[in-house]
Parts: C-alpha cells; sequence; structure tokens
C-alpha cells in the first residue's frame, strides 16, 4: 500500500463531481442549482455513505478510504478506467484488475469506422469478440447483425471451422493465426477472472488440435500486420493488408483491410463501396 494523498484525492473528487449532470446519473435536474455538477449530498447517496464522510473525503481530512469506498466512488461519479485507476493509486491503493474485456464502443470509434467507406474495417473486444463494422465489412465478411452478440467471435470462425489443409499452408494465414492465439492468451492473463474468455479457450482446447497446439507454446503478444490473399465470390482475387490497431483505453482492436494504393484490390473496395452506398 502506497501513501494516500489527500489533497491530491479531494481536488480530484471535486472536480469528478462538478463535471457530472444530475441527468447522467439518473437524478432529477431540480432547480436552485448555484454550482454546476452534482451536489456532494447526491454523490454520497450514490455511493451509499454518509454525506459528512464524503464531505470529509472532498475537504482532505478524512480517514483512509477502503477499496469498497473507493470502487462505489468511481461507480458514482462515472469514472472511465484510467480515472479509476488515478482514483485508487492517490488513495494509496493498487488499483483493481478488470474483470473482462470492455465491450462498450465509443462513440468516437463508431464515428471512425462509419467514415472509412472504401475500407472494410471493424471492432473486436480484447477477446476478439466482434463489437462494431462498417458497411463494408458487413458486405465483405456478411451480415453480422444477423449473428447474436456473444457468437461473433474471430477466433471461434478461426479455428472451429472446417477447412481443407490446404488453407493452412499459406504461411500468411498461419502467421496470423499464431499472434491471434498469442495476443488472445495475454488477454488471458489479463482477465484471468472473465468466464467468457475462459470459456472460449476451454471450447476451443477441447475442439481444434491446431489451436490447442499453438496455445501450448504460450507465445504472448499484440497482433502484427499480415498480408491476406482472399478470392471473393464477387469481387476475385484480392490482396490487402490486414492491420490490427490496438485501442489502448479500451484494450480493443480495430481491425482494417488495407490495399496498396492503385491495386486492383483498392479499385475493387472502391467498386463495392459505390454498390453498397447506392
Amino acid at each position: 500500500m502506497s501513501t494516500l494523498r489527500r489533497d491530491e484525492l479531494a481536488g480530484f473528487l471535486r472536480t469528478r463531481r462538478a463535471r457530472l449532470r444530475p441527468a447522467e446519473v439518473g437524478l432529477p435536474e431540480g432547480v436552485r442549482r448555484r454550482t454546476p455538477g452534482l451536489r456532494r449530498q447526491e454523490v454520497a447517496q450514490l455511493a451509499g455513505m454518509s454525506i459528512d464522510y464524503y464531505i470529509r473525503l472532498e475537504q482532505g481530512r478524512g480517514p483512509h478510504p477502503s477499496r469498497q469506498v473507493l470502487a462505489a466512488l468511481a461507480r458514482a461519479l462515472l469514472l472511465s478506467r484510467d480515472e479509476r485507476a488515478y482514483l485508487f493509486r492517490v488513495a494509496g491503493e493498487s488499483p483493481p484488475d478488470a474483470v473482462g474485456p470492455s465491450r462498450e464502443v465509443p462513440a468516437g470509434l463508431r464515428h471512425l469506422l462509419d467514415a472509412m467507406t472504401e475500407t472494410p474495417a471493424y471492432l473486436v473486444d480484447a477477446a476478439y469478440e466482434v463489437l462494431a463494422w462498417n458497411r463494408l465489412a458487413a458486405w465483405f465478411v456478411g451480415d453480422l447483425s444477423a449473428v447474436p452478440a456473444g457468437e461473433r467471435s474471430m477466433v471461434r470462425w478461426m479455428f472451429g471451422r472446417t477447412v481443407p489443409e490446404s488453407h493452412w499452408a499459406d504461411p500468411e494465414v498461419l502467421r496470423f493465426a499464431r499472434t491471434t492465439v498469442a495476443d488472445l492468451r495475454a488477454a488471458y492473463g489479463r482477465y484471468p477472472a472473465d468466464p467468457a474468455l475462459a470459456g472460449l479457450v476451454t471450447e476451443l482446447l477441447g475442439l481444434s488440435p491446431r489451436f490447442a497446439a499453438l496455445w501450448a507454446e504460450h507465445e504472448v503478444g499484440e497482433q502484427r500486420p499480415t498480408v491476406k490473399r482472399v478470392a471473393h465470390p464477387e469481387l476475385g482475387p484480392l490482396e490487402f493488408e490486414c492491420r490490427v490497431l490496438h485501442v489502448p483505453e479500451t484494450d480493443q482492436r480495430l481491425i482494417v483491410y488495407v490495399p496498396e494504393p492503385g491495386s486492383p484490390t483498392q479499385a475493387a473496395f472502391r467498386r463495392a463501396a459505390e454498390r453498397v452506398g447506392s
């Protein structure tokens, strides 16, 4: 346990309280609010503590808050993952581990996906569950909205379907699979309490000898770009770089199919984009 920094904790609580509107936490706006943000008694109510105890924390003279109190304050103040970690640290505690991968899609990432009109792209969580996608990706890989949430696992698609052995003869396919498993193992280590992630690994260990062999190598690491070659039924042969971009604030990955400028694949993507947009 490190040192409780009372003044820093007090200032942080005051500024986080001031930025929130009552409607954001399910409270009526009311009238006669002379200052922006929530009242102290409202934060205390949301966190399930006495108003006197919360006032002392904001004044830098309260007792050392317990981990339960800090967790309640983080929920009441709608803190982000980074803010929650900071709250624990200035209170002299180590931040709690995240239970599982974040599956909330930030609005900015959704807007970014929609803006990429000529490039297939989709967003996955740390366990490679597809969370969001753009229109060209839907045309390219199928209508993912028809697949129930929780069943859009790229890793399950990769290792759970029957493919000819020649599929794995492509070194780029094998390299992408290997780095995906290494990235999945890293997530497995970060979220040991997530039942969905543990269940996925257990399922694939029993289902796919190839997954089991790669998992047994204990490689850990993030994805690297690979070249993919696809024989698309409508677009014909395609070749593009598959970029997997890490999103630090949510521990998600943005997967983008990047064609070579001026290539037949880029032209095919543009034709597809015109068809999707029409």
